[in-house]
């Protein structure tokens, strides 16, 4: 694009600017802006390479690239440069590329890429909506085919009240983090965190945000035709329609409708599985595909697309008709639930759950403080003690691909169901450990991160984890022809494939704890959506009933693989004291108890063993090194010295060779009456009464005993008044000359 000037323009949102600016930089991108709100920059670019040869589907690619300088910090690798993205930044790309993806014509083919590059941010303005308004802006102003603008927001809630774009501090307190993203007439994209939230306030949240994504829409057209006018925007390329062969599509439906139709109603007659029904669907259209090939070689292309779209229709209609599906079932219909737990001998947690021929295997590790993950992103966030895993392997589909570690879609699918799960979690004061979920998926036919959700439920409270409810997750699906709509429960893999909406759902009895919603077609309406809403509920409350049935609350104790954590608060100023020199002492109290120990900079203290006699021992090292003795309080103590002048008691004793706490008591706190020798009351080795009286100027602990005890009868007896004997007021005997001192 050639440097024509600049075009910048504003809006307000939620009090804080949002603007758009081109023209600037990165002018050989086909499309470029700067989107800023706040202090939050982000570089957006679009741009297209020619179709590949042979490509059968839109090859769109976004990817969110985070800077460490964006925030001020250097990146804590060892190569000291941002490496691959971490978890919210493909998390941010996957939101970016829901909201554009089904806003492309169906038959552009060409590779396009979007970048958005952030560059500054202010916590309390959210980059990921830079990005995606972004993303909608620069894809308008290039010359690139795109059915929008869209917008997005993000909606939370605090006190009840809903809040458009919330700062960090009101998200952190608020019970929703709602992303939602759409065009002027629907909604497109759903992403939501959430704690326990009414399927009302829900809709009323979603309502808020699509008259805001409207605000939005608006802004970014005004910006387009501006930046038409000066040169810096491109009109969309001609895009011609691709050539059919109309004859022989006519001839094709002629043939195959019948017998694809035929086919499909076969299979919902006999309630075939998943795979015979592929079979059976397959064979099929093999045969038709094969023979029209033999009349029409130089058209495979159109041959094989056609046939999929008839078979595509025939089973879209068949719900749209007769409302019943291709497995037999009625639209609000769930297929069979199996629940079990406790399958893994040495685990700490473990919940099967199976939902038709969708089947997951949920297994919870519980682990000390110092297994929290540390995050080294762009957030506030430093760790993260609960991490929910989702691994999909090929075997559950009866395919073979290689292993490779985790894609976009297992991250995605495995934070949807940790955020579902995360509501209802019991905090750290409550329940000092790291939590681990690993969801693994052993067969698949649709809906595995719903499957997740439900089977780390179960495998928490086998677990003994003390969750405040148990959550279930259901996936939606809907069939729409113009004004024909079937949403339909408990999505299968072919209804995912050929239907235009998956909408997940999750929560508890009382509410949602997670959404997200991708479809095909430019949107839903908010009556569509409040029928999905109204169905997943239905649905999860059966789901609840099943799992609370096999396990109605939490096992009351932990498994005994699982290790015992204690948690106890010290003074900061005693730190040093558990650490020792150069980090002795806590390495003598580890070695010999066998504990691990963490010590927060706040004071806290966590012991975790695999036994709890352990972890009691190292609690009692703790206390020893690090008691206070409360001056007016009552002890028994070890008198463990005597002296001339008194003797010294320990009364918060030592353990494991480590010093106690002690104090002096004086021979004149020794008895009511007078002592004449220390031994004629103690000796090493006693247990003595003792009462903590305050502390010297150097801050050594005072002790007495007599304070310790009741009065003699008759009341204390005068100290003589002279004459024989040692006066215990002075240091010399009546008469006996004053010691001579050389005062130099």
């Amino acid at each position: 694009m050639p440097d024509q000037g600049v075009i910048k323009r504003e809006i307000e949102i939620s009090g804080r600017v949002f603007s758009l600016e081109t023209g600037r930089v990165a002018n050989q991108a086909h499309g470029a802006v700067l989107a800023r709100y706040g202090d939050t920059v982000v570089l957006v670019t679009a741009t297209y390479a020619e179709a590949r040869e042979g490509l059968d589907f839109f090859p769109l690619l976004v990817d969110y690239e985070e800077r460490h300088y964006a925030v001020g910090r250097i990146p804590g690798s060892f190569m000291k440069r941002e490496g691959r993205p971490g978890e919210k930044a493909i998390l941010s790309a996957r939101l970016t590329d829901r909201s554009i993806r089904p806003l492309f014509p169906k038959h552009f083919k060409k590779d396009v890429q979007v970048v958005a590059t952030v560059m500054s941010v202010d916590q309390d303005c959210a980059p990921v909506l830079c990005a995606m308004n972004g993303a909608s802006a620069a894809l308008s102003i290039s010359e690139i085919p795109f059915q929008g603008p869209m917008g997005a927001v993000i909606i939370g809630m605090v006190d009840g009240e809903l809040v458009v774009n919330p700062d960090v501090e009101q998200l952190h307190e608020g019970k929703l983090h709602l992303v939602v993203a759409g065009t002027r007439e629907a909604i497109n994209m759903v992403e939501a965190g959430a704690s326990e939230v009414s399927e009302e306030k829900m809709l009323e949240a979603l309502a808020l945000a699509h008259d805001e994504i409207r605000k939005i829409i608006g802004f970014i057209e005004d910006f387009r035709n501006e930046a038409l006018k000066v040169g810096l925007a491109k009109p969309d390329m001609e895009l011609p329609l691709p050539e059919v062969n109309e004859a022989l599509i006519a001839e094709i439906r002629a043939t195959a409708y019948g017998k694809l139709d035929e086919a499909a109603h076969y299979c919902r007659d006999q309630k075939l599985d998943k795979l015979a029904t592929e079979g059976h669907l397959r064979a099929v259209k093999s045969e038709m595909v094969s023979q029209f090939l033999e009349q029409h070689p130089e058209d495979e292309s159109t041959i094989k697309n056609t046939v999929d779209a008839l078979e595509k229709e025939a089973v879209r209609k068949m719900v749209l008709n007769e409302q019943l599906r291709i497995d037999g079932r009625r639209t609000d219909e769930i297929r069979k639930i199996s629940v079990d737990v406790g399958l893994l001998p040495r685990t700490h947690g473990t919940g099967l759950f199976k939902r038709g021929q969708t089947q997951v295997l949920s297994v919870v590790t519980l682990g000390a403080v110092r297994d929290e993950q540390i995050i080294d992103g762009l957030d506030t966030e430093e760790t993260r003690r609960f991490l929910h895993h989702y691994n999909f392997p090929s075997f559950s589909t009866g395919e073979t691909k290689p292993i490779r570690t985790p894609g976009r879609r297992e991250i995605g699918h495995g934070a949807l169901a940790g955020r579902a799960i995360e509501a209802v979690l019991p905090s750290a004061d409550d329940f000092p450990y790291t939590i681990r979920i690993v969801s693994e998926v052993l067969e698949s036919n649709g809906s595995t991160s719903m499957g997740s959700v439900c089977g780390s439920t179960l495998a928490l409270m086998d677990a003994g984890v003390p969750i405040k409810a148990p959550v279930a997750g259901i996936a939606m699906g809907l069939v729409k022809d113009e004004d024909k709509v079937a949403v339909l429960t408990d999505i299968q893999g072919m209804e995912d494939h050929l239907g235009d909406m998956d909408f997940k759902v999750a929560g508890t009895r009382e509410g949602i704890t997670a959404l997200q919603m991708d479809i095909k077609i430019s949107g839903v309406t908010g009556e569509v959506l409040a029928r999905a809403l109204t169905q997943a509920k239905q649905a999860r409350l059966f789901i609840l009933d099943r799992i609370q049935e096999l396990i109605p609350e939490p096992r009351r104790e932990l498994s005994p693989h699982a290790p015992r954590i204690i948690q106890t608060i010290i003074d900061p100023d005693k730190i040093r004291d558990i650490i020792g020199p150069g980090g002795k002492t806590i390495r003598r109290i580890t070695e010999e108890t066998g504990v691990g120990m963490d010590v927060e900079d706040d004071g806290r203290v966590f012991i975790t063993s695999p036994s709890a006699e352990s972890a009691e021992m190292a609690l009692k090292i703790v206390e020893a090194i690090t008691g206070e003795v409360n001056v007016g309080q009552v002890y028994l103590g070890r008198v463990v010295k005597v002296m001339d002048f008194g003797c010294f008691v320990e009364v918060i004793p030592g353990i494991m060779g480590l010093p106690g706490k002690e104090g002096l008591v004086h021979i004149s706190q020794l008895a009511h009456t007078r002592v004449a020798k220390v031994e004629d009351v103690v000796k090493e080795g006693d247990q003595i009464l003792v009462k903590a009286i305050g502390y010297d100027n150097q801050g050594r602990l005072k002790l007495s005993k007599k304070e310790a005890m009741d009065p003699p009868e008759g009341g204390v007896p005068e100290p003589p008044s002279g004459g024989g004997g040692r006066d215990f007021r002075s240091d010399r005997r009546p008469g006996r000359p004053r010691p001579f001192r050389d005062r130099r």
